[in-house]
């Protein structure tokens, strides 16, 4: 993709570029990010970023150690969170662009309400010109300070996708997805393009992380194919490179995720949102919904999992979402009962 068409980029910065040795901040590193997003706002590109290293940060505001205690780490990040929005606010500041701080969770994500709300708040804000820095909300987020998000890899993707993104731009500590792990093989060689994730692209990723960065390949194509699925292109590259933003663009650094067929809007907030339940139904009923040519009735579930209300987004076998017409007590009672649609045809999604 040329770097014209990509009108809005989301730039996510991991945890081993923003500190050193997963403590502290390097603000040096963020000015110089700053300067180059600025230099693409100027060309009019609508510039996002998703960061990390409050944790990190949080170690030097407190004088604390590494550790593996979750009650610390959003602790830790809490104490952080403020030197990391100051640190992207100076940097800004010094090319007249403004900031704005979002603490998302994945909830956020789930219910349509506060998505939409979300979505028109960000519009707003890069209408302005304002740039929203993006981070998981630790304190209260026990699941994404964990393997959920991935360092923020798949929070990143949501965002790129809800956001109607052209390009993830994933800026890493690697030059890219190698076809074996560069660290132990020399004769690793880096992928420069990415049609499909196949299973040779996930064993290629392996699999990897640290302490505080909790990222690793594997989340990241992960994030790959949810933006890939939305309709956004994805590069993975080194963030240390000297105009690392304009090469990824131009396809002349890291590896690149091409993009496939865009879901809606609507479609990628029930592909992505979380589940509050599930349902399992018969083969038959399988069969017609793979084809997408039907709604989900009732005669055709066989088992109704969790507690979930109307409205509510939910799994159904392992290879679709939707939105329920009815809760689970009441699909419960329907269950293998002719004549109701447990989930209308507009509102399947099939993974």
């Amino acid at each position: 993709m040329a770097s014209s068409s990509c009108k809005r980029l989301v730039l996510k910065i991991g945890t081993n570029l923003l500190t050193e040795n997963l403590v502290g901040l390097k603000t040096s590193f963020i000015s110089n990010i700053a300067a180059q997003a600025a230099s693409l706002q100027r060309l009019g590109h609508d510039i996002i970023i998703v960061t990390s290293g409050a944790i990190g940060a949080g170690c030097t505001e407190l004088g604390l150690k590494k550790t593996r205690e979750v009650e610390v780490r959003q602790a830790l990040a809490a104490a952080g969170q403020s030197s990391v929005m100051r640190a992207y606010h100076d940097a800004f500041s010094k090319h007249g662009i403004h900031v704005a701080q979002i603490l998302l969770t994945y909830e956020d994500f789930s219910d349509r309400k506060k998505y939409l709300n979300l979505r028109k708040a960000i519009e707003k804000l890069v209408g302005w010109k304002v740039i929203p820095i993006i981070n998981e909300n630790d304190p209260i987020s026990v699941d994404e300070i964990g393997a959920t998000f991935g360092d923020n890899d798949k929070l990143s993707a949501l965002v790129a996708a809800k956001m109607d993104a052209d390009m993830l731009i994933i800026l890493t500590d690697i030059d890219g997805l190698y076809d074996k792990n560069p660290k132990s093989s020399k004769d690793a060689k880096l992928i420069p393009r990415v049609e499909a994730i196949t299973r040779d692209i996930e064993r290629a990723a392996g699999k990897s992380g640290s302490q505080f960065s909790v990222g690793g390949m594997m989340s990241k194509i992960k994030a790959a194919k949810i933006a890939m699925d939305s309709g956004a292109a994805m590069v993975i590259c080194n963030g240390r490179k000297e105009d690392i933003l304009e090469k990824a663009l131009a396809g002349k650094e890291g590896t690149y995720f091409a993009p496939k067929t865009s879901l809606s809007n609507r479609q990628r907030w029930i592909k992505f949102a979380k589940p509050r339940g599930r349902l399992l139904v018969n083969t038959c009923a399988k069969d017609v919904l793979l084809k997408g040519k039907s709604s989900l009735l009732s005669v055709g579930i066989e088992k109704v999992e969790g507690d979930f209300q109307k409205g509510d987004i939910i799994e159904i076998n392992d290879f679709g979402k939707g939105v329920a017409d009815y809760s689970s007590d009441d699909l419960e009672k329907l269950k293998g009962q002719k004549g109701k649609v447990a989930v209308k045809k507009e509102n399947l999604v099939m993974m």
